[in-house]
């Protein structure tokens, strides 16, 4: 259900792009505000695209204006009204890339939101320098399309070194950690 009695906290401007720091078992998804809902792409690494489905309907979205790359080691299964791309596995960082860059093509510039959901599953299957590339060239993608960019990292999980060096990439953090759902 959405929030009505608080603002919501990661209303950025268009073409900001946050590092937003959670909870391990958070969901960016839900710490957006209702009109990211008109125009999404979320990079999916620990939902199924049905359990990102059901997230949207929560908070009030419409699944026809969101689209998922969804990157799973598993099979995925999904046969609903989002836009999914093919399933890439967490290892396959220039595959997620080329679907990511396929799924903002559907992202509108000035107006549309892409949501990291979690860069910390991308670094227990991949190396740092790698992962960094791939979340700096997605970053870089959304800001020059002028669209909202959230992506999410458990900072309690990732060292020092690592946390500063992604942070970097950003424009403003946003530390939800403390935040209930």
């Amino acid at each position: 259900m959405p929030r009505t009695t608080e603002p919501d906290p990661l209303a950025v401007d268009a073409g900001t792009q946050a590092l937003v720091l959670i909870s391990s078992l958070r969901s960016p998804l839900t710490l957006l505000p209702g009109s990211a809902f008109e125009n999404l792409l979320v990079v999916s690494t620990t939902r199924s695209p049905a359990k990102v489905e059901q997230l949207v309907r929560e908070r009030g979205g419409d699944p026809n204006r969101v689209g998922v790359v969804p990157v799973s080691g598993s099979p995925v299964d999904y046969d609903g009204p989002m836009w999914t791309a093919s399933v890439v596995h967490p290892n396959d960082l220039s595959g997620i890339d080329q679907r990511f860059a396929r799924g903002m093509n559907y992202v509108k510039p000035g107006e549309g939101w892409v949501v990291f959901d979690n860069v910390n599953v991308l670094l227990m299957y991949a190396e740092l320098s790698g992962v960094y590339q791939l979340v700096e060239s997605a970053a870089a993608r959304t800001r020059d399309r002028r669209a909202s960019g959230a992506f999410a990292l458990v900072r309690d999980a990732v060292g020092d070194s690592t946390y500063e060096r992604f942070r970097e990439i950003f424009d403003t953090e946003l530390d939800e950690r403390g935040r209930e759902s």
